[in-house]
């Protein structure tokens, strides 16, 4: 892949470096258990081969590498084309993640069934941008992977990472204590015979709305670590 991808255009499967998250991952656990104190809960329910898609809530600018480094398998994000477009980009590439913008969204999510095709990991933030991180609303990309892609779509919270009135681009300091709990895998892709595409869709999304929302109240309880509220 060229070294960067400029904004505007499409991505294709040949552009990810399937090796990136071998190196990355580390640095992601190195982050997470060595620069923060990072606990991560529920690991286990992973699955360590095949097609699998970790959807998290999103509240702070750290919530994909902090995430990278605690999934027990390498795998690769899709990520906002405005992270390639910083002096860093380059790195996002070696890292094997996948750029999306809101021209070619499609484009993205196509790569990411190729990814889930290869049995590999997607991960993605269905509530697509950074927020309260209670999972209000959630986009409809990351059901349509799981229905396309015949995937199992694992639920996360990752909590800590920003605190009441600190600003989405907030950096915890070092040695911070930060959380980031898996839930029990949801499977929707025997929904996918009954009805129409769209109502195939519309269970789909309702079902892991419900899921990752749920999950990250009982995360919130499991840890006492709040979200933040503005």
């Amino acid at each position: 892949m060229s070294a960067t991808p400029s904004r505007g255009a499409r991505v294709t499967a040949e552009d990810i470096h399937r090796w990136g998250p071998v190196w990355s991952r580390r640095v992601g656990w190195f982050l997470d258990h060595v620069w923060w104190n990072t606990a991560v809960l529920g690991a286990e329910h992973v699955p360590r081969t095949g097609p699998v898609i970790i959807a998290s809530n999103h509240t702070g600018v750290i919530d994909g590498p902090l995430l990278h480094g605690a999934i027990p398998r390498g795998s690769h994000f899709i990520i906002k084309q405005e992270f390639w477009d910083s002096p860093l980009g380059f790195l996002m590439t070696l890292a094997g993640q996948i750029p999306v913008d809101r021209k070619h969204g499609r484009a993205a999510l196509a790569v990411a069934q190729q990814m889930l095709t290869e049995g590999r990991a997607v991960g993605i933030f269905p509530e697509g941008n950074r927020g309260s991180g209670n999972v209000q609303s959630t986009r409809a990309g990351v059901a349509w992977l799981a229905i396309h892609g015949n995937a199992p779509v694992v639920p996360v919270a990752c909590l800590g990472t920003r605190p009441t009135g600190k600003k989405v681009g907030y950096v915890p300091p070092p040695r911070a204590r930060l959380n980031v709990v898996f839930g029990k895998p949801i499977v929707i892709d025997t929904e996918r015979r009954e009805g129409g595409n769209r109502e195939v869709m519309t269970r789909a999304i309702q079902r892991i709305h419900q899921g990752l929302a749920a999950h990250v109240e009982d995360a919130v309880r499991l840890t006492g670590v709040p979200l933040p509220t503005h």
